[in-house]
């Protein structure tokens, strides 16, 4: 039987949202916001030299059609990414009105978010009272710190110093429907504080707030970094994804990075984490090792996380050069009948504005029985051509393109 493998490269958007004018960043709206075509330019001009040089390079994305992708989705050249493609190329876009991870997931497996999320005003304090009140039973603290919209590395820089000493948690929020929680692993401890999130957690969900997010750190003043040990506690989806169909044919299900956590753990056999050059390795393996039938859904999110909030272009251009390089070797050892389809969840153009994502259409290319334009499609079309080729059944809006 065949096999799947759906990638999403968090926030690896191509621009060309129709809607993109009713999401902002910073007060600007993202029309015009287009990730990969402003990497692929800026590294075309010589301004991403850092610890790379010169115009975007990615060949085996682009035989798949990643350049004619872009040019398909919003009309920008994507400078560097020219090849003639081989592979089943188009573009997608979402129709959620989220622009966040749980949002696009869904989506892109075959349920669109049927309401809107709970978002925190952008105030300070930008959390009620209860909830407050309740973070801190939960803690069994006096007060929390932060409680504010804030970057995650910038809020522990910040605050990490009186969070060791006081003890209190500290709690932020983004643009995104969610409420993160960060603590230091050794003095707060990272099982107390992944209680507190999943203590907190049904609160937040029943009021349709998306995740609660533990974000662990270590170090000292000056010197604190995040850890790998992050954990989404997402609100489940409210109905049938490709992994339920999936599992509903007696087929086994891989989830690598944070699939597990984005669909609450329903419908994924087997996980593995940690970060994305790991994850690289655990994709290998499953193209080595999953059984016949088998979906592998994976989520590389360091481009988002690390190079896509920190508005860092040359940062972004170099480890999507390094994802290419690695995914050579992967592509060469898929078997005749798999398919290997590479998409993104969102935007999050490092050349824009503010630091949130961006509304973006998403690349759809893909390696497998199967070659040719399939122009721009829905994010849930995705979901259903992935159960299409496993010969599974959908029961989403979406509509296969295979």
């Amino acid at each position: 039987m065949p096999r799947a493998f759906l990638v999403v490269m968090d926030s690896v958007g191509v621009g060309g949202a129709p809607d993109a004018a009713s999401f902002f960043n910073a007060g600007r709206p993202d029309t015009g916001a287009n990730t990969l075509g402003h990497i692929a330019a800026a590294c075309a001009r010589g301004e991403s030299e850092a610890g790379r040089s010169g115009p975007l390079h990615l060949p085996h994305l682009d035989a798949l059609g990643l350049g004619a992708a872009i040019r398909l989705a919003s009309g920008a050249r994507g400078e560097g990414l020219d090849a003639d493609p081989d592979g089943l190329w188009g573009a997608a876009e979402e129709v959620s009105r989220g622009k966040d991870t749980p949002s696009g997931h869904w989506e892109l497996a075959g349920l669109p978010v049927p309401f809107d999320w709970t978002y925190f005003p952008d105030t300070s304090p930008a959390f009620p009272d209860d909830v407050v009140a309740e973070v801190k039973r939960l803690a069994g603290t006096d007060g929390i710190l932060g409680n504010e919209h804030a970057s995650g590395t910038e809020i522990i820089a910040r605050l990490g110093e009186e969070h060791q000493r006081t003890g209190w948690p500290i709690c932020y929020t983004s643009a995104d429907s969610v409420f993160q929680i960060a603590a230091h692993e050794e003095t707060f401890g990272l099982d107390r504080l992944m209680a507190l999130c999943e203590g907190l957690a049904p609160m937040l969900h029943a009021r349709r707030v998306g995740r609660v997010i533990a974000r662990p750190f270590v170090g000292s003043p000056g010197a604190y970094s995040r850890t790998v040990n992050r954990h989404d506690y997402a609100m489940e989806p409210p109905g049938r994804t490709l992994l339920d169909w999936v599992k509903a044919a007696g087929r086994t299900t891989y989830g690598i990075g944070k699939i597990r956590d984005i669909f609450a753990g329903r419908g994924v056999d087997h996980s593995k984490t940690g970060a994305d050059r790991d994850l690289m390795g655990h994709l290998a393996t499953a193209v080595a090792e999953a059984e016949d039938g088998s979906l592998t859904f994976a989520n590389f999110v360091e481009f988002d996380s690390l190079y896509g909030h920190r508005r860092d272009v040359a940062g972004y251009a170099r480890h999507l050069e390094w994802f290419d390089a690695e995914i050579g070797p992967i592509l060469a050892a898929l078997r005749p009948d798999d398919l290997m389809l590479f998409t993104a969840d969102h935007g999050n153009d490092p050349t824009w504005t503010g630091t949130d994502h961006t509304r973006e259409r998403v690349p759809v290319v893909a390696k497998g029985p199967y070659s040719g334009q399939i122009g721009i499609r829905a994010f849930a079309d995705v979901g259903a051509s992935v159960a299409a080729h496993l010969g599974v059944t959908s029961d989403g809006p979406g509509r296969s393109f295979l």
